[in-house]
């Protein structure tokens, strides 16, 4: 064990400045619409603007909501439909669970404490629980809205209203949906991606809104329940990926790819004999590494040193997302 060597992430930050600010305003806005190369995510200044893209997407999506609500209010008001209210209130407290994704990308940028010695990332993960339990919740509502017209039928009045705001709703949902689900997937932000697929459901239900007015509109009555009772098996089909996302990365679990990516990387380094293991977790939406490595028994701690460096630079590079490494090298036996 006396090889046994310890590599903190310290000597990246030079590096890890250069690459952040050479891309100032013009990185930002192409992160907007293009996925960040390897480069400008991996180093600190990426991890903070992956959380500030992370802002900047619930910000925007609050704003297409509260357009898309207004829009509805307006329509409500004109038409004077009761049916219309409802889901007009359904999308205004589904875009509000925004609010806690907003919280754990503020609070995930914080510096780690003495007693979250790993940061706040984790927060993001709690946001997502609570976005899947809105998710459930509206398949709830929509599948028990769909049973009581079915049983109770009602008549849909200003069906021309009902379905130009059923329109509106899906169009504004589905706009926010795939936003949302671009830039958490392109900052690894699995609690951004349910909240993405949460609009899309909503967007879904607003959907059958428009169905529904339509159908009756042509003479089927039952056409409204229906489409209901579809559009609540397809949220829960959408649930099932969202919960999985979720409950995986509070888990720690990790794509077994990344795993292979990082084995790889390390495998490839000169005077490593071996990679003796290979720990992964997502701390909201960046990766840590542990990492032992086997080297060549021959080597001075100093050489062991600068291999453990050379490693984890290499690796932190090799694998999307990953911001810190801890190299533990041993002599092989």
């Amino acid at each position: 064990m006396s090889g046994h060597h310890h590599h903190h992430h310290h000597g990246d930050h030079s590096h890890a400045h250069d690459h952040g600010h050479s891309h100032g305003g013009w990185g930002a806005v192409r992160g907007l619409f293009a996925p960040h190369s390897h480069d400008a995510a991996d180093s600190l200044d990426g991890a903070l603007e992956s959380s500030a893209a992370g802002i900047r997407a619930v910000k925007i999506s609050l704003l297409v909501l509260g357009l898309t609500t207004v829009v509805q209010i307006a329509i409500v008001v004109v038409s004077g439909s009761v049916a219309l209210a409802a889901d007009t209130i359904h999308n205004f407290s589904d875009a509000l669970t925004a609010v806690p994704l907003w919280i754990a990308f503020a609070m995930g940028a914080k510096a780690a404490t003495r007693r979250y010695t790993y940061g706040f990332g984790r927060v993001e993960d709690l946001a997502g629980l609570f976005v899947v339990g809105m998710i459930t919740l509206s398949a709830i509502i929509a599948g028990y809205e769909a049973v009581q017209r079915l049983v109770h039928p009602h008549v849909i009045d200003h069906v021309g209203w009902v379905a130009l705001a059923g329109l509106v709703g899906f169009l504004g949902n589905e706009t926010v949906a795939v936003y949302r689900i671009r830039v958490g997937r392109q900052i690894g932000s699995a609690a951004l991606v349910a909240d993405g697929v949460h609009a899309r459901t909503d967007g879904f239900t607003s959907l059958a809104v428009l169905l529904g007015a339509g159908g009756v509109a042509l003479g089927y009555p039952l056409a409204d329940p229906i489409v209901g009772l579809i559009i609540t098996v397809a949220i829960l089909a959408v649930l099932r990926t969202a919960v999985r996302d979720v409950f995986r990365r509070l888990l720690d679990g990790v794509d077994p790819a990344l795993v292979e990516t990082a084995e790889q990387s390390l495998a490839a380094e000169p005077g490593v004999r071996s990679v003796h293991s290979v720990r992964m977790r997502w701390m909201g939406h960046r990766l840590h590494a542990d990492v032992e490595l086997d080297l060549d028994p021959e080597l001075s701690l100093a050489q062991a040193h600068q291999i453990a460096h050379d490693a984890e630079h290499h690796l932190v590079h090799a694998v999307p997302k990953l911001t810190t490494a801890l190299i533990h090298a041993y002599p092989a036996r």
